[in-house]
């Protein structure tokens, strides 16, 4: 088995995409119609992460509305994902048969329809339908944001567009159920799938007017690798059914879950050896064996793992233990998200002065910490205790892209941007929905755990027990309960719903303790990397 080299390599082909190269006169800086391409595909890749998280604080008010339980309700944000973990590593092959510009400006396109389209759904079939194809349009948009920033820009500048990037990769999700819950309790959840009509619009317009026209080049379709499309296409959709349906059906106890996953293994395991051998493979695995992509990715993955997660598990913690509703959560994850809008534009200029590697490393421990701060919580930890760690983590979250995507692909050949940007994009988003499902599980598990040991304390042989029922019994029989025994009653049940409460939040606990950990691995990964040449000077890769 070997790896084909790079001249051998489907993706390993140049993107021509165009707008104005840099002038002769300067080479370090970029035309502005550079920067209005650059600056349109942004909103395309902020928006499309923006999708990822929307529903987020919203979906108790989706599935009530279109009549499905909690339990299937999750896949209203996971078909949205798998369309984009799918799409994105096709979209350099796709965009060379179709062109650059065609492609692009048709995936923003169907993203607006299928984004509007959803609003109009009635069942979960219907809904789970329009959001798969809602990822696949919208996933397109945001390598091919990450590859405009390095193919177009000039190596001094590449920091700025790479900032611009990391906000819609960071403050998106940060910012998404913020945005969702309050139109979703002033509006109704129907709207939060109008947001993109408008933004599209303008990406269209502008990168209409940018992007040079080019003939199609059809005749490729002959030459795809048809085998590791639809391997990869399998391989992802079972892993991400497993991940998404595991946990409420025990995992591997359950047959549908030994069968899919078996499916994931086998699909996956032949994708990745069609890639190694097949003269033209669709991703270029061999990119992983470069020092700093390899470790890089690998800290990419686990900072999306806490990236998703994390927006995962606050609105998940505030509606479960707390019982806030849409706006409340949202107003809460606001202060994860906002604070990047002032810090990200900063990096750059760190990146002139620090060495690259180490303003990412900072940033992912600082991140691990504002996770570690919430390993203590109580029952009556609520919003206002989230406000310190939600500023740590926003810092944390601003200081890590930027620098992290820099040392990733510091050694990354120009003809290999749009590969590497599909490999790196994709393993970021597997890493939110492995994240994703992996702390779903953490918490039930742990919420057992605590459950079954506070239990066992909570007996009536104790006279602290027995005096707190008794407090309660007469508790609610002054508040309108007539007869002792129904008080008693709905005492032991206030009591065990109290265990069950301290349960949930220490589950809760557990799953940041997990999240702080993986961010150190990554952090160290970082380490492992080579310092890029010229990295801490002007930016350059």
């Amino acid at each position: 088995m070997s790896l084909q080299s790079p001249s051998a390599s489907m993706s390993a082909q140049p993107i021509s995409l165009t707008t104005s190269k840099p002038t002769a006169a300067d080479p370090d800086r970029a035309s502005l119609t550079t920067w209005i391409a650059v600056l349109a595909a942004m909103i395309g890749s902020f928006m499309a992460i923006l999708n990822i998280q929307i529903t987020n604080a919203s979906l108790l008010n989706i599935e009530g509305g279109i009549g499905t339980g909690v339990d299937n309700g999750s896949w209203i944000s996971t078909s949205y994902l798998i369309g984009e973990i799918i799409v994105i590593p096709l979209t350099d092959y796709l965009s060379r048969v179709f062109s650059f510009r065609i492609y692009m400006l048709v995936s923003a396109t169907l993203f607006a329809v299928f984004s509007v389209a959803c609003s109009f759904t009635h069942d979960l079939p219907s809904m789970i339908a329009t959001r798969g194809l809602q990822g696949f349009a919208g996933g397109v948009l945001i390598p091919m944001a990450f590859t405009l920033v390095l193919t177009k820009l000039p190596k001094a500048q590449q920091p700025v567009g790479l900032a611009i990037f990391a906000l819609s990769v960071t403050f998106a999700p940060a910012i998404g159920p913020t945005i969702g819950g309050y139109l979703t309790e002033n509006y109704g959840w129907r709207t939060i799938f109008f947001v993109n009509v408008i933004p599209t619009a303008v990406m269209v317009a502008a990168l209409y007017a940018t992007l040079e026209r080019q003939p199609m080049q059809l005749k490729l379709l002959k030459e795809g690798d048809w085998a590791g499309i639809a391997t990869m296409a399998i391989g992802l959709s079972a892993l991400q059914t497993v991940l998404e349906e595991g946990n409420k059906d025990d995992w591997f106890a359950s047959p549908f879950i030994l069968r899919l996953a078996a499916v994931a293994v086998v699909s996956l395991s032949l994708f990745v050896w069609i890639e190694l051998t097949a003269e033209k493979p669709l991703i270029q695995l061999r990119l992983l064996k470069g020092r700093n992509f390899g470790f890089g990715t690998i800290a990419m993955t686990l900072l999306g793992f806490a990236l998703f997660g994390s927006v995962y598990m606050l609105p998940a913690y505030l509606g479960e233990a707390q019982g806030y509703n849409a706006e409340q959560i949202g107003s809460v994850l606001a202060w994860t998200g906002l604070p990047q809008l002032i810090l990200i534009p900063l990096v750059p200029q760190l990146m002139k002065r620090f060495d690259t590697r180490y303003i990412a490393f900072v940033g992912l421990m600082i991140f691990a910490a504002s996770c570690f701060m919430n390993t203590t919580m109580s029952p009556d930890y609520a919003g206002d205790q989230f406000w310190i760690p939600n500023i740590v983590r926003a810092i944390g979250q601003a200081m890590v892209l930027t620098p992290l995507t820099s040392v990733t692909t510091g050694d990354i050949a120009p003809q290999d941007a749009a590969a590497a940007s599909g490999i790196s994009n994709m393993l970021r988003n597997l890493g939110g929905a492995i994240g994703t499902a992996v702390l779903a599980t953490v918490i039930t598990k742990r919420e057992q755990f605590h459950s079954n040991i506070i239990g066992q304390s909570v007996t009536l042989g104790r006279e602290e027990v027995r005096n707190r029922i008794a407090a309660m019994t007469d508790y609610f029989l002054s508040h309108g309960v007539s007869d002792p025994a129904a008080a008693h009653q709905r005492a032991i049940v206030a009591l065990g719903n109290a265990v069950k409460h301290q349960a949930l939040v220490m589950g809760f606990s557990d799953a940041f303790v997990v999240l702080g950990a993986l961010l150190v691995v990554s952090a160290i990964a970082v380490l492992l990397t080579r310092k890029v040449k010229g990295a801490s000077g002007a930016g350059a890769h």
